[in-house]
């Protein structure tokens, strides 16, 4: 497979060849997991159904997920494999996802490099107190760390979000 241009929001990055975008499957979910607890992320809401992967010669090399609340979405999950950062595919993950959402959307990132990673697709940080009802007992783990051990925890948001394209399972990354 060819590489593809992907342009959105100013971005300009090449999908290297090989590389498929696609939505998870059943048989993706320990692939998942694995990516997940190898990044030390928060293994306890993974639903393989709200995942979109990259997959390079049938392994995949990065992931992320839109968890469903009541009236907002949270990009969440997002990690892609050591071997293959720095070749922005969490940019063209991140850029998917925000398509794909229909709400607004939240997210929890650690530090100020992810925030300023994040911010590059318009999302800004946002108080713990300013956050949803329908987030807070999704977030409030974190808070605590926050406020407790000092862990620099950033919680942001994005008001706008795309058109929905999720129904048809399909992406124009592959």
């Amino acid at each position: 497979m060819t590489s593809e241009k992907i342009n959105r929001n100013s971005l300009n990055i090449d999908l290297p060849d090989g590389c498929v975008l696609r939505p998870a499957t059943p048989q993706d979910s320990l692939k998942i997991l694995w990516l997940v607890l190898k990044d030390m992320l928060d293994p306890t809401q993974l639903r393989w159904q709200q995942f979109w992967v990259i997959e390079s010669h049938k392994q995949i090399i990065a992931c992320g997920q839109l968890r469903q609340f009541s009236d907002v979405e949270e990009l969440g999950s997002l990690v892609v494999s050591r071997a293959w950062r720095g070749k922005g595919l969490g940019a063209i993950l991140v850029e998917h996802l925000i398509q794909e959402s229909t709400k607004p959307l939240y997210l929890e990132c650690l530090g100020q490099n992810l925030a300023n990673f994040y911010t590059r697709f318009g999302f800004i940080p946002v108080d713990f107190s300013a956050l949803p009802t329908s987030i807070k007992p999704k977030f409030g783990i974190s808070n605590w760390a926050k406020i407790l051990l000092k862990i620099p925890v950033i919680f942001m948001y994005r008001r706008e979000q795309g058109t929905g394209n999720r129904k048809k399972q399909s992406s124009p990354y592959r």
